[in-house]
This record gives structure tokens, C-alpha cells and sequence, in this order.
């Protein structure tokens, strides 16, 4: 099946966007009017370079305000000139757009006939049309009501498109595109978003996003379609302002990640499967020579102890128990989470399913005898390795230093999860890169407010959640609340806070309010919360957890414990 991507998806110029849909492997374009419009290409050039990539111009479109209008000579003659130019172009299919101007009447019969007349001017050119029902239609706006029209139309060069967006903003029920002969549905369009309550035309023209980013069902659409015996094929149209102001190369292979993904879903074509992963094998933080010392301090604090160096990096291993932190020497002033590796069942398998994906394998140098451990590349560069800790001999890859430590709590078990602010226009990209490439079950998205403004998070985990994900971001633009920290698990936070707090931890300080709102909206007894208090612990759903004071601008840890009703 073709894989396509309307060029109002990406930002750039025509040619950048053409060039970044070829990159990302599509097979076809649906050329936006306004992007031709402001190329300096001509229509032949554009066909030229089209074909020079290996992309075909499967759509042109919008044609706007056609049928149901009182006179159409006007409308017949601006279709007239957008033939001359498709022509121009190779392209053989028009869009049209159901009517939204004050001067369309609700009359289907005139819908019809006008739409017949239209597909005979398009038959003399080669050219077919593609009815479409607007979310916003003055008249026609389900796909039921323009499949009506098309029907009784009965022209072969008149079909109609399907758009996901429309069709599943409205809540309409997609089951009854089984009733359509998939030889008149002419085009698929495809585009997900995230459950919002506001004006269906600012939600569309704003606020779409790629399958899997936000709350649609666009597996079962897609089979529903696909039951008809439609052999189009899939295209991506998706406004978003964004994602029209993005690297449009990013976005391309962002886009063709999430239809890979929509197609494994809609069983239309497999992936390899994600192995199962079982936990974090360690994570790593880079950070230069001359600043590395406050995090090391901390380690030690924490009851981490130097258990190792690596034999051909400026590497250090970093364990309390089996819980593994990798200080990198090679990395700038301000420390960061620079890698992440995650035990997998199969690591050649997790490789293969990234790449797949379109993850970028990362080149590594490796000395002799040095363990062979495959990295990918995130959307905002940190590198994610897949581990077999007990197989790999990665381990052997360190001279041993000393013990592995335990100074916090013997009820510290492991890394809870990880969490990465992203850069503003990366966000929904990470969030699909972690669900597909690692297999991760999403959480409902959710908003919180911070001294620094209202954050975007969305979690991800694994089946048993022993690998977690927080993702956030800044809801307008980078207001400085970049933020990463490691979260350590924790069977009794307050011992271990304790601990902490005796060793010397700096905690991040909370106010007495909290604790005095605590006691007001929860069933905590207040010796418990007087502990909490005198260690700045916190209480959220059942979650206790205290957090270390930042090292450097944004890092820091965290202990949690969870499941827990503390009444």
C-alpha cells in the first residue's frame, strides 16, 4: 500500500518539503494549492522534481465553495484553470471541499448535479474528483451525507475522500464506510488529535497531530476503510503550527514513523514485535571534567559508591546495589541525561524494530574485546541502548573500583523512571518514538503548573512498568523549565529520606502550606504527615516521593514509593 503525506504537514519551502517526503520513504505527495502557489517552481519543474525523487503528486487540492450554488459558470471556470495546472503537474486527482459560503443551498439534488457536470469537465482532462465532507460544511458535513451525493451523482470520475479528521471530530460513527464500494472512495486522508473541546475549525487547522499522538482510534477506522476493498492509499494531512515551523525532515520521518505504526495496528503491515523489556540496565549523565565534581558529590551523598571505570572512556560506573549510574567525562558545563539503557529480552530485536522505525542507529567506537551494545537516537539526541545485562559482558567493560555501595536505604530497589523535558517542538515526536520504537503503553496527557509556567507531561511504561518514561514540555515556548531527573524506587521513602537527610542530601525544601493543605484533602494521619514534613516528603494519588536539590541548572533525583494509602 502507498504511503503519502500532504506537503501542508511540513514547514520549508516546496522544494524542502518534497526533498524531506523522498528522505523519509514516501511514495507520493498531496500538493497543497498554496504551497505551488508560493513556489517559485513552475508546474513542470515541480513535476520534474517530484519525479527526479521518486514521488508521484497523487492529490491536488483544495477546491473550495463548488456545488450547490445557484450559478456555477463561475466555479466551472476557476475547475477549468486547476485542470490546465494539474495537467501541468501529472496529477490526475482534484480534492473538493464541501461548500461552507453563505451562497450554497442545502439541496442535494443541485449538489449532484453540479458535481456531475464537474466530473465530465474532469474526464476531458484525465482528472477525477474527490467529494469531501468539511467537519464545517455549511450543508455536507459527515461522510455519510457526501457519500449520498456522490452516489447519486453517478459519474466514474466523481469518488469521494474519506478524512479521519472530520469524520471522528464530529463523533460520527466510521462503521458505515463498510456500506461505500471502496472502488468510489477515491483518497484516505489521515490525521489524529488530542481530545480538546473548542471550535471544530481551530481543531483542525491548529491542533491536528500524527497517528498515535493524540486520542483517536484510527486503527479501527482504517480497517473499516480498508473492508471496503479500498487500494489507495494511506495519506498523512495534518495542520499544526508546530509542526509547519519544524525541521521538516524531522517531521517527515516523524510523520512516516507514526504511519508504520498506524499500520501495524491496523494489521496492514507487520513490524518486528518489541522484545520485552524487564528494567533499566543503567543510566548515563555527562558532564565536563571541571563541573563533574557536585554530581559525584551527590552520588556519594545518595550511597552510591565508584564501582568502576571504564578501560577506553573518560567513564565512570556509579552503583548502589543494582542500581547503576554512568558519569561521562566527555560532556559539557551543566550535567545531563546523555543515555538510557533499558533491559530488553532480545536487544537485536529491540535494534531491528528501531530501525524499522526510522530510529538512527549510532555509531560507536569500540576497543578491543569491548562489549557490543546498539544505540538510537531520540528526538532530542539522548542515546537509548538496549541491554542484556547478564549476557552482554557489558559490565566487563569496567575496572572494578570498589563495592557497590547501599548508603541510601536497603529499600532503595532500582530506577523508577526517567524523566525528560523536551524541546518545545519535539514533544510530540518523543512521545510516538518511545510508545513505537520501545513498545511503551501511553498515559492520558496531563498539565501541571510550575514556578516557571504550566508544563505538558505525557508517561510511558512498559507492561509490568518496570521502565517508565515522564515526558514534559513547556506549554508556551521554552519558559526555562527545562527539567530532567532519575526517580529511584523506593519499598519506604520516609526511611530512605531519612537517610538521605542524615548523609548530608540537599532536599528540595517544601512549605509548611502544603503540608497543612495535606492534612485538609487526604486521610493521612498527621504523625505521618509531620514526617513528611520534617523531610520534605511529598503525597500524590497514593505516591510518596522527595526530591534533591538541582545539580546544575536542571538535574536532579528522586525517591518514590508507590501504591500506598497511608491513612
Amino acid at each position: 500500500m502507498r504511503r503519502s503525506i500532504a506537503t501542508v504537514c511540513l514547514s520549508g519551502t516546496l522544494e524542502d518539503k518534497l526533498e524531506a517526503a523522498a528522505a523519509a520513504g514516501f511514495d507520493e505527495i498531496e500538493l497543497f494549492e498554496p504551497d505551488l502557489i508560493a513556489s517559485a517552481l513552475s508546474p513542470e519543474q515541480v513535476r520534474d522534481r517530484a519525479d527526479d525523487l521518486g514521488l508521484t503528486i497523487g492529490l491536488y487540492q483544495p477546491f473550495r465553495d463548488f456545488e450547490a450554488v445557484p450559478e456555477p459558470r463561475e466555479n466551472l471556470r476557476r475547475a477549468e484553470h486547476k485542470f490546465a495546472v494539474m495537467e501541468r503537474l501529472g496529477a490526475d486527482l482534484l480534492l473538493v471541499c464541501s461548500n461552507v459560503s453563505a451562497a450554497a443551498q442545502d439541496d442535494d439534488e443541485l449538489a449532484a448535479a453540479q458535481l456531475r457536470t464537474l466530473a465530465e469537465r474532469a474526464a476531458e482532462h484525465g482528472i477525477r474528483i474527490a467529494y469531501e465532507a468539511l467537519a464545517w460544511g455549511r450543508h455536507v458535513s459527515d461522510y455519510e451525507h457526501a457519500w449520498r451525493i456522490v452516489d447519486a451523482a453517478d459519474h466514474p470520475n466523481l469518488g469521494t475522500c474519506l478524512d479521519s479528521f472530520h469524520i471522528l471530530s464530529r463523533g460520527s460513527d466510521p462503521a458505515t464506510i463498510r456500506d461505500i464500494p471502496g472502488d468510489k472512495i477515491f483518497y484516505l486522508q489521515l490525521a489524529d488529535a488530542p481530545e480538546l473541546v473548542m471550535d471544530v475549525l481551530q481543531w483542525s487547522r491548529h491542533y491536528r497531530c500524527f497517528p498515535g499522538q493524540g486520542g483517536f482510534d484510527l486503527a479501527a477506522f482504517v480497517q473499516h476503510v480498508l473492508a471496503t476493498g479500498y487500494a489507495g492509499p494511506l495519506s498523512l494531512e495534518v495542520f499544526n503550527d508546530v509542526f509547519r515551523q519544524a525541521d521538516p525532515q524531522r517531521m517527515a520521518i516523524d510523520a512516516m514513523r507514526s504511519l508504520l505504526l498506524l499500520e501495524e495496528a491496523a494489521g496492514v503491515a507487520p513490524l518486528p514485535p518489541a522484545a520485552p523489556l524487564s528494567g533499566y540496565a543503567f543510566v548515563e549523565l555527562a558532564v565536563s571534567p571541571d563541573a563533574a565534581a557536585p554530581v559525584e558529590r551527590l552520588l556519594i551523598a545518595m550511597g552510591f559508591r565508584h564501582a568502576g571505570q571504564h578501560r577506553t572512556k573518560p567513564v565512570q560506573l556509579w552503583r548502589h546495589g543494582d542500581t547503576r549510574i554512568l558519569v561521562n567525562h566527555d560532556g559539557e558545563e551543566h550535567p545531563r541525561v546523555a543515555a538510557i539503557a533499558v533491559e530488553s529480552e532480545d536487544p537485536i530485536r529491540s535494534a531491528g524494530r528501531a530501525q524499522h522505525l526510522l530510529a538512527p542507529l549510532l555509531p560507536r567506537e569500540r576497543g578491543p574485546g569491548e562489549a557490543e551494545l546498539s544505540a538510537i537516537a531520540a528526538p532530542d539526541g539522548t542515546s537509548v541502548f538496549f541491554c542484556r545485562t547478564d549476557a552482554d559482558g557489558w559490565l566487563t567493560d569496567f575496572l572494578t573500583a570498589g563495592p557497590p555501595g547501599g548508603g541510601i536505604s536497603s529499600d532503595v530497589t532500582g530506577i523508577d523512571h526517567v524523566a525528560l523535558s523536551q524541546p518545545f517542538d519535539f514533544f510530540d515526536e518523543a512521545v510516538l518514538f518511545y510508545r513505537s520504537v520501545l513498545g511503551l503503553d501511553l498515559q492520558p496527557p496531563g498539565e501541571r503548573a510550575t514556578t516557571e509556567g504550566l508544563v505538558r507531561s505525557r508517561d510511558a511504561h512498559n507492561a509490568d512498568s518496570s521502565v517508565r518514561f515522564s515526558l514534559t514540555v513547556p506549554v508556551v515556548g521554552d519558559n526555562g523549565s527545562e527539567r530532567q531527573h532519575i526517580a529511584l524506587a523506593s519499598d519506604d521513602v520516609l526511611t530512605a529520606a531519612a537517610a538521605m537527610r542524615d548523609r548530608g542530601v540537599p532536599l528540595r525544601a517544601v512549605h509548611d502550606n502544603y503540608y497543612d493543605d495535606l492534612l485538609a484533602r487526604t486521610d493521612l494521619e498527621p504523625e505521618t504527615v509531620e514526617r513528611m514534613r520534617g523531610l520534605n516528603v511529598r503525597y500524590d494519588d497514593g505516591l510518596l516521593h522527595v526530591y534533591t536539590e538541582l545539580v546544575g541548572p536542571g538535574l536532579f533525583f528522586e525517591i518514590v514509593e508507590r501504591g500506598l494509602s497511608r491513612a
